[in-house]
């Protein structure tokens, strides 16, 4: 099967969120089941030609707006040095010559619809100039949403794409890509197609819906997480009406995990590689991120890691609410990551008030990250929503047990521990509120001091399975679905 993946961003070359790291995971799995797949992304001014190995391979593609044409250059490259999944980049040095994504610290740039209008037909036009047709595109958040709308109308009766069909996947529906209605008109569109029932979203236009309306077939990043974006505003975030129409069509298919990189047993990012047989390596990694940290080192003292994107989704309302009540117990806190500057103000006086107690590191660090995941007994996270979340994923492979809250794709991989039969992997809170976050780290703590129970608890994560094999075979599942409507919807 020919497989196109476009997204926004793919793990090494440009990264901000999980995204990237299932658009870098993903095709490496399904290469191993036969497939011949390939990535497309825009080639951001960050993505260094020469390291990466770019090579042109085509250039002035025409891609047309509704009264001007820009052009793109198409550079080839590999996901890495040991794979032969070429990744196509989208070059325009008007569209992405920029030292971010997709936003300043000042917000979003403002042209961004025109950017992945450019991108969308981009990706399209690039298959035909080199000749590659998919029997699926699968496309990725609201950035590639107008694909699926393109095809099933610009496109559709272009001879090229007679077989292609999209699986649409939502990672995140929270960011939906919603524009002016001159931004419809710019992208081509007929003026019939400005409806509710298609593209039209309060007399604006959502590239998500377009998504969500036009392709074959949707999947999300967990079950329930699939379940919760149909159930009303908080989830749906205004999507529960078209989801539910089409409710027949939207599947969850949980993340896995690149053990390439994450992995203690390898890991050259920690002070020394251990496993569930030699758990010695892991006191050895929590003594080393105490010392970076500048916390009392103390084998016994338990050490929590919070390794998230500071924003009002991953709960760190609760959790600022529930610190001073965690700060009366005998444990420590690491905190790592950048984001809101509400969140990061706050952490930073925490870290000032609490300096023997709180580690506080308002910065993207890919090696500390690493060195939390080892180093700590346990790990946060308290998010209000989670399509599905990688942290508990790593966490599991690193021996360190997760506190989450009972949602999406958390929900669908911590199961809690029970102490009397010895089986579960992580502990869980229902409520989201400090008060019950606070009540599992209190029980978390508890476990923690019997070391025969504790160690039980780290060997049921450490030897879970969730490698991307038994997502990729799902996924392949999905194309075929897709597929077969795509040729009855064509009476072929």
């Amino acid at each position: 099967m020919n497989v196109l993946l476009a997204a926004s961003e793919c793990v090494p070359f440009a990264k901000t969120g999980g995204l990237a790291d299932v658009t870098g995971a993903l095709p490496k799995a399904l290469k191993k089941l036969k497939h011949d797949v390939r990535v497309i992304m825009p080639r951001y001014k960050k993505i260094d030609a020469k390291k990466f190995n770019l090579k042109v391979i085509a250039r002035n593609i025409p891609v047309s707006f509704k009264d001007k044409v820009e052009f793109a250059t198409i550079m080839e490259g590999k996901i890495n040095s040991k794979s032969s999944i070429p990744v196509y980049f989208i070059d325009n040095e008007k569209y992405y010559n920029r030292d971010e994504l997709y936003r300043t610290s000042l917000g979003d740039y403002p042209d961004n619809g025109e950017r992945f209008i450019f991108f969308s037909r981009a990706v399209l036009e690039a298959t035909k100039a080199i000749d590659f047709k998919p029997d699926v595109i699968h496309c990725n958040d609201w950035q590639t949403g107008l694909i699926s709308a393109y095809l099933k109308t610009l496109y559709k009766l272009d001879s090229f794409f007679l077989r292609t069909a999209v699986l649409y996947t939502i990672h995140n529906i929270a960011y939906q890509g919603v524009f002016s209605r001159d931004i419809f008109y710019l992208a081509g569109f007929d003026r019939e197609d400005f409806i509710p029932q298609r593209l039209e979203y309060y007399g604006q236009i959502n590239f998500m819906k377009a998504g969500l309306v036009y392709a074959e077939i949707l999947n999300t990043v967990s079950k329930t997480y699939s379940r919760q974006i149909q159930t009303g505003e908080e989830f749906g975030r205004g999507m529960e009406g078209v989801l539910e129409h089409r409710k027949k069509d939207l599947y969850g298919i949980i993340n896995g995990l690149d053990y390439s990189i994450w992995n203690p047993e390898q890991d050259q990012n920690i002070i020394v590689q251990y496993s569930s047989d030699d758990l010695e390596g892991k006191t050895i990694c929590k003594k080393d991120l105490q010392k970076i940290s500048g916390l009392p080192i103390g084998p016994d003292i338990p050490l929590i890691g919070l390794v998230a994107r500071l924003d009002a989704q991953k709960g760190l309302d609760i959790f600022y609410a529930a610190v001073g009540r965690m700060m009366k117990m005998k444990l420590q806190l690491i905190i790592l990551g950048t984001g809101d500057p509400v969140y990061m103000e706050l952490f930073e006086r925490i870290g000032i008030k609490y300096p023997r107690k709180i580690s506080v590191n308002l910065k993207f660090d890919n090696m500390l990250a690493h060195k939390i995941y080892a180093g700590s007994d346990m790990f946060l996270i308290p998010s209000r929503f989670e399509p599905c979340g990688l942290g508990q994923l790593i966490s599991f492979v690193y021996g360190t047990i997760p506190i989450v809250h009972r949602t999406g794709g958390l929900a669908d991989t911590v199961d809690s521990f029970n102490v009397k039969t010895g089986m579960g992997k992580g502990f869980l809170f229902d409520e989201y509120n400090a008060k019950s976050l606070f009540e599992s780290i209190k029980k978390a703590v508890k476990t923690y001091k019997t070391k025969k129970k504790w160690n039980r608890l780290i060997k049921n994560g450490m030897e879970a399975d969730f490698s991307w094999g038994k997502a990729a075979k799902s996924y392949v599942k999905l194309y075929k679905k897709a597929q077969q409507k795509k040729t009855k919807a064509a009476g072929q």
